[in-house]
């Protein structure tokens, strides 16, 4: 890439506007005469709802409506996980059962927000409280029964077939728990819409849906289900997004009553969640149980792992009884381990549903190997590095093909290990730990390791994307993902640049509007450079071929003599005056178009881009945290960070994306928890209650480059939106237990509070 854009350190293009408060995002938009909708939401986690009296609510100065799901024939949110009984489907209003703590029980409509929010509250539901579960290992019981009709908490399991000779005769075991806790997404924007029926009105009108979405396509398709409209009547946009961290793929219950009642009231109807309703109504992620045993020998050399996972799926499971099945793909993690055994069962729960978080399913398995691996090294005597080393994956294995069955496309686990430990003066680190150990000081200081392999591009790495240059000389790229922070307007305006060398300035991106890009996958699953980037790349060819062909007709020229040089000027080698710009090519090729449906005379192409299997992304995080054991505060001291995405196209964006990753892993290891108590009411719903790491509770971040290229996409890329967060946890989690590990502690559950390792220490 030498001389190219690919791989520079090109500014977002999309930040001026930030910066200016110019963004566009759902509420700013100005409709007049919209109508706000604002939910009811049930404070029991568990009844039998007897009525809903909306009586007084409905008299109230400015209200439309109220709204139960009698006055509905809506369909039902089915479980997204192959394999789970449909009765676990969700419906968009509670009928006749409440399951969790911020289930909708009725919608309010009225002229101002203000109106609707105090309308709401004088809605009185009569519910029958019943006994309540929240935690999978009482929900395995079936004690408490979230779904009455069905019988069982059980969603869905799995067994591989066990081989217990190995363990029992092996010479050496360790066996841990981790909890992965559950977490909120706590995006800066929350979750919204706002439909507006098409100026024609009535009922077979086309509705604009403006929303949050991570994929457009899936939020129109399920709308259009739930709601009973013609898909293609629904034109479902997304704006600038504060935010998404997978709790957005999801399609929620509101976002369809806004649609069912515009399209009922034949007026414009909005509603965006307050902090409550975010953190109560908005998917989950994590929630995890993981016990995992080792087996090995005297010397270090890893023989088996065997796990068993129970996985919350809150009350309706969707995502979250699936999620599993990645967490079982990468249970070896960087390791060569034979032998592999992975059981585990997802359950419902009187709690939020579970969806997708940063990672989702892939967190829990590096979470889960490298405790173990700390854990191992520390009854064998052995550094915890020298431990990861003997057992790692040589570059030489690749292509490597797991024992849970996925293929590794490359790998270099060691040299990100070399990279992190020089760069932490990981010698001196030891000397000056033991040096306060002895000192007897009261702060002590942990270090931490975490390396860790992921999949990105999961499950259908295809992506649609098209690229049309116009008679002024501009580009316009359209792309089947939507970007939300990650800097996908400038990645995407390099690929096309580094092929067309028409400045980035000048290339649009469209994403994220059904009105105007045909299909497409959305963005998640960190898999949208390798997809759509690599879809750019191939489209952007067949039109530098495309203008190439043009010029020579049009010069009489040899096709071979007639290239694309650096000025971004197209004609023949070694002939300056023949070149023409890429406006005039457009033009040229205007004027040759005698049919519209004639696509090979159109200056642009469109390339579906089938990258045919995942790409696995891995690194080595190391983290030096200071404990202090007299009040059981923990400080982050330094963070190192090598993380290898592949090929970096723009090293500015991948760092961007490593900081936030490392602000979220972080989060997990020392913050945030969202708890419940025993009946299920939400201990979590502000964010007093939920803490979040901020910027003075963390370090800079301490980067190192590494690049092994995939074999799997022209642009050699890998994703890396959720690495980092993959990879700081563990790393973060430890790090504070190794400060403490002199004093016996040998395991702490996260997140690691002042209060909990206090307990730890004096337990």
């Amino acid at each position: 890439m030498a001389g190219s854009i690919l791989g520079a350190a090109v500014k977002r293009t999309e930040d001026p506007r930030f910066i200016r408060g110019r963004g566009s995002y759902v509420a700013n938009r100005a409709i007049e005469g919209c109508l706000w909708m604002v939910p009811v939401r049930s404070a029991l986690a568990h009844g039998i709802i007897n009525q809903i009296d909306t009586s007084m609510a409905a008299d109230m100065e400015g209200v439309i409506g109220v709204f139960t799901a009698a006055d509905f024939e809506l369909d039902t949110i089915p479980p997204s996980a192959p394999g789970v009984d449909k009765r676990f489907s969700r419906p968009l209003l509670a009928e006749g059962t409440v399951r969790f703590a911020g289930e909708i029980l009725a919608i309010v409509v009225a002229e101002t927000e203000r109106q609707a929010v105090d309308a709401a509250s004088m809605v009185f539901p009569d519910i029958d409280a019943l006994p309540a579960v929240t935690d999978p290992r009482e929900a395995l019981r079936d004690e408490v029964v979230v779904h009455s009709e069905i019988g069982t908490n059980l969603a869905k399991s799995h067994e591989d077939e066990s081989d217990p000779e190995l363990f029992d005769s092996a010479p050496v075991t360790v066996t841990v728990t981790v909890h992965s806790q559950r977490l909120a997404a706590v995006p800066l924007e929350t979750n919204n819409a706002l439909a507006i029926p098409d100026p024609a009105g009535g009922p077979n009108g086309a509705i604009e849906v403006l929303l949050g979405s991570q994929n457009v396509f899936g939020h129109r398709n399920r709308i259009s289900r739930l709601v009973g409209v013609d898909r293609y009547a629904l034109e479902v946009k997304s704006p600038d997004m504060g935010g998404g961290f997978g709790a957005k793929f999801a399609t929620y219950p509101e976002q369809a009553l806004t649609v069912a009642l515009a399209q009922r009231l034949g007026a414009p109807v909005r509603w965006h969640e307050d902090r409550r309703g975010n953190l109560t109504g908005m998917y989950h992620g994590r929630a995890a149980y993981l016990t995992v045993t080792l087996a090995a020998d005297e010397t270090g050399n890893i023989t088996g792992l065997r796990a068993e996972m129970l996985q919350d799926a809150g009350a309706y499971p969707t995502l979250g009884a699936h999620m599993p099945y990645w967490t079982r793909w990468m249970a070896t993690g960087v390791y060569h381990i034979p032998h592999v055994e992975f059981h585990w069962k997802a359950l419902a729960t009187n709690t939020t549903p579970i969806h997708a978080y940063r990672g989702a399913g892939r967190p829990e398995a590096t979470q889960m190997i490298e405790r173990a691996m700390d854990v191992l090294a520390a009854k064998l005597g052995m550094d915890p590095a020298e431990l990861r080393r003997r057992n790692y994956l040589q570059p030489d294995h690749f292509p490597y093909s797991t024992p849970t069955g996925v293929e590794y496309d490359s790998g270099a686990y060691e040299t990100s290990l070399d990279l992190a430990l020089q760069a932490a003066g990981y010698d001196e680190l030891r000397r000056e730990q033991r040096h306060r150990r002895e000192s007897g000081d009261s702060k002590l200081i942990g270090i931490g390791l975490s390396t860790y392999v992921e999949v990105t591009a999961v499950e259908g790495p295809v992506e649609w994307t098209a690229l049309e240059i116009h008679t002024d000389g501009t580009a316009t790229a359209r792309v089947g993902t939507s970007g939300h922070g990650q800097g996908h307007e400038t990645a995407f305006a390099q690929v096309v640049s580094a092929l067309t060398k028409i400045d980035v300035e000048r290339i649009r991106v469209l994403q994220a509007d059904t009105s105007v890009i045909p299909r497409g996958d959305g963005t998640g699953g960190s898999r949208s450079l390798q997809l759509a980037g690599s879809g750019l790349y191939r489209a952007s060819e067949e039109v530098v071929a495309k203008a190439r062909r043009l010029v020579a007709e049009h010069l009489e020229a040899a096709l071979d003599d007639v290239q694309l040089a650096d000025d971004a000027r197209i004609g023949v080698v070694g002939v300056p005056d023949s070149g023409m710009t890429w406006g005039e090519v457009a033009a040229l090729a205007a004027e040759s178009v005698t049919d519209l449906d004639d696509a090979d005379e159109v200056l642009g192409a469109e390339f579906t881009f089938d990258q045919g299997k995942s790409t696995f992304p891995f690194g080595t995080h190391l983290s030096v945290v200071e404990v202090d054991i007299e009040t059981g505060a923990v400080r982050l001291l330094r963070h190192i960070a090598v993380d290898d995405c592949g090929t970096v196209l723009n090293p500015l964006l991948v760092a961007g994306q490593v900081h936030g990753g490392i602000a979220q892993g972080a989060g997990q290891a020392l913050y945030e928890a969202v708890r419940y108590d025993d009946d299920g009411n939400s201990l979590s719903g502000n964010l007093t209650s939920y803490l979040l790491p901020t910027a003075d509770s963390l370090p800079s971040v301490e980067r190192r480059i590494s690049e092994t290229p995939t074999p799997h996409n022209p642009l050699g890329a890998k994703g890396i939106g959720e690495a980092a967060t993959i990879g700081s946890t563990p790393a973060i989690h430890n790090a504070v237990i190794d400060a403490l590990a002199h004093l016996g502690v040998e395991h702490i559950d996260m997140p690691l509070t002042p209060a909990t390792v206090w307990q730890a220490i004096n337990g």
